[in-house]
C-alpha cells in the first residue's frame, strides 16, 4: 500500500516569484487561507467528495510531485479517484502540522491577486474499527490564485516525502484523542471572526470515516440556537422580551398557580422560571414552580419547551420552520435541524456510545425540542456563532441584552440571555454553552473581544475529558481563565 499511496499524496507547490513578507498569522489573508486549505482537504481530499476538488483547482493546474511525476489536473483526479478514493473504507487521510503554515501575499500593480501557502502535513491510514496509523510526512507549497472572487488553487508541489520514521511531529489532539478513549471528535476552530479549521475524527459508527461535514446530536446547544431565534424576532419588533407569556400559553399543569403570570421570554432565557430541568423527573412527572420566578437560577429545559409552544401559539408556525427563516438560512446553516430527516441525516450522523463502547440509539424526534437534540454540523455551529459574535443577527439593543449577566451563577460567572457569560478580567469576557445527553458531550466558546471561538463536539459519555486540554491549546489565557472560574 505504501507504494502505491505516496506517489499520489497532495502536497503543494510554486515557482519562483517576488513576494511581500509573510502574512501575519492573525491577518486576514492567513486565516482565509488556513480554512481554504482545511475545507480543501476535510471536505475535498479526506472526504473524497471529488467534485469539491475539481471545483477549487484551476483548470490549469500544474502539480509537481517529487515521487510521482508532474500531473495536469485530469491525470491528478483521475489518480486521486483510483489510488486513493477506490476503497472509502479503507484510505488514506492528510492532516496539517500544527504551526506549519506559512503565507505570502502576491502582488501585481499594487492589487493582490494571490498567495503562496506553504507548510507541512502528515497522512494516516484509517481503517474500520481501528486507530489511524501515521504512515508519512511530507511538506507542501501551494499558490493560491483569487478567480471571480473564489480562492482556485492554481499551482502545487509536493516534496520531501517521508514513512513513519520522516515524521517529527504528531498531531497533538490526535494524541489526546487515544489518551482519553474518545470515539469521535469534531473539532470547529474561529479566529478573527473567521472559521480557520473544520476537522473531524474517526468514525460514524466505528467503521465508517466520519467526513468533514459529519451530523453530530448536539443535546443542549439546542437552546442557543432557539435563544437567538426568539430574540431575533425581538429584534425585528414581532416579540416582546419582556410581555408575559400567559397572552400565548399556558401549562394546564400550572394553570390554577398565579406565578406563571410572571413568566417573560428573558425569565426563561436566563433560566429563572423556578421549573425543574424536566417534568418526567419528578414523582408525579407533572410540571410546577420550586420557587418565584424571576427570583433566582435554575437550569431548565421545560422553561425552553414553555417558551417555544407560546412563539409557535402566536406565529402559528412550528420552531423549525422560525429557526430556517430567523437562523438557519441568513445564516447558511443547511445542515441543521430540530427535526429528523432519514434521507438527509442517516448517512452522516455520528452513533454515541456509553463508557463501556456500548452504542446509544439515534434520536430521531418528528417535532421541535427547544432545549435539546438538535441536529448539526462543526461547519453550521461555527457559522452560528460568527454570526452571533459579529452581530449580524440582532439589533444592537437586544445584542448587548443578550451579553449582559442576567443573573448571577457563581463567582465572575453570569447567565445572559441563551449563553453562559465568564468575566475573565480587564474588561473580558468569554460566552459559553454546553451539552450533555448520553453519548453526547459538546462545548462551545466565544471571546467577543479577540474574536475567537471554539466548537467541540464528541460522541461518548466522557467526552467532557477533551474540554479542558482542547480550551488551553486553542484560547489559550484566555481558556485558562474559563476553566479556573469554572473548577474554583
Amino acid at each position: 500500500m505504501a507504494n502505491r499511496f505516496f506517489p499520489y499524496v497532495m502536497t503543494f507547490l510554486f515557482f519562483s516569484v517576488n513576494t511581500d513578507a509573510q502574512s501575519d498569522k492573525n491577518s486576514d489573508l492567513f486565516l482565509e487561507l488556513k480554512k481554504q486549505d482545511s475545507l480543501f482537504f476535510e471536505r475535498g481530499f479526506n472526504s473524497c467528495d471529488m467534485a469539491y476538488l475539481e471545483k477549487f483547482m484551476d483548470n490549469d493546474l500544474k502539480f509537481y510531485h517529487d515521487k510521482g511525476g508532474f500531473q495536469d489536473k485530469k491525470l491528478f483526479l483521475e489518480r486521486t479517484r483510483e489510488n486513493i478514493c477506490s476503497d472509502p473504507l479503507k484510505k488514506p487521510i492528510r492532516k496539517v502540522v500544527p504551526g506549519s503554515l506559512e503565507v505570502f501575499p502576491l502582488y501585481s500593480n499594487g492589487d493582490l491577486y494571490g498567495a503562496i501557502q506553504s507548510g507541512e502535513h502528515q497522512f494516516y491510514m484509517r481503517e474500520p474499527y481501528k486507530k489511524d496509523v501515521l504512515s508519512g510526512r511530507a511538506k507542501f507549497t501551494t499558490v493560491w490564485t483569487k478567480k471571480n472572487g473564489s480562492w482556485i488553487m492554481s499551482d502545487v508541489l509536493s516534496y520531501d516525502h517521508g514513512g513513519p520514521s520522516h515524521t517529527l511531529i504528531a498531531d497533538p489532539v490526535e494524541q489526546l484523542l487515544k489518551d482519553n478513549d474518545i470515539p469521535t471528535l469534531g473539532l470547529g476552530v474561529i479566529e478573527n471572526g473567521k472559521l480557520t479549521q473544520i476537522k473531524v475524527y474517526g468514525t460514524l459508527d466505528g467503521k465508517t470515516t466520519a467526513p468533514y461535514n459529519s451530523l453530530f446530536n448536539v443535546a443542549s446547544l439546542t437552546k442557543p440556537v432557539t435563544a437567538l431565534t426568539v430574540l431575533r424576532l425581538v429584534s425585528l419588533g414581532k416579540w416582546n422580551l419582556d410581555e408575559p407569556l400567559d397572552k400565548y400559553w399556558t401549562d394546564p399543569d400550572i394553570v390554577k398557580d398565579p406565578r406563571h403570570k410572571k413568566l417573560t421570554t428573558r425569565i426563561i432565557l436566563s433560566h429563572q422560571t423556578g421549573f425543574p430541568n424536566w417534568r418526567w423527573q419528578k414523582p408525579d412527572h407533572r410540571l410546577s414552580f420550586e420557587f418565584d420566578p424571576g427570583s433566582k437560577y435554575q437550569y431548565s429545559g421545560e422553561g425552553y419547551e414553555y417558551l417555544r409552544k407560546a412563539v409557535e401559539n402566536k406565529f402559528h408556525k412550528n420552531l423549525e420552520e422560525l429557526a430556517k427563516e430567523m437562523i438557519f438560512q441568513p445564516v447558511g446553516m443547511y445542515d441543521t435541524s430540530y427535526i429528523w430527516n432519514e434521507k438527509k441525516d442517516a448517512e452522516r450522523i455520528v452513533t454515541g456510545y456509553d463508557n463501556d463502547g456500548k452504542p446509544y440509539d439515534i434520536v430521531k424526534n418528528n417535532r421541535p425540542n427547544a432545549a435539546d437534540d438538535l441536529i448539526t454540523s462543526i461547519e453550521d455551529y461555527s457559522r452560528f456563532l460568527i454570526a452571533v459574535m459579529n452581530n449580524s443577527l440582532l439589533s444592537k439593543e437586544i445584542f448587548k441584552e443578550m451579553k449582559t449577566g442576567q443573573v448571577k451563577t457563581k463567582k465572575d460567572k453570569y447567565f445572559g440571555l441563551g449563553f453562559e457569560i465568564y468575566e475573565l478580567g480587564n474588561g473580558e469576557t468569554a460566552l459559553s454553552h454546553g451539552g450533555t445527553d448520553k453519548g453526547v458531550n459538546t462545548l462551545v466558546v466565544m471571546l467577543p473581544e479577540t474574536k475567537q471561538g471554539l466548537v467541540i463536539f464528541t460522541n461518548v459519555d466522557h467526552g467532557y475529558q477533551l474540554y479542558e486540554p482542547l480550551i488551553d491549546q486553542y484560547l489559550g489565557e484566555a481558556g485558562k481563565k474559563m476553566v479556573k472560574i469554572e473548577t474554583e
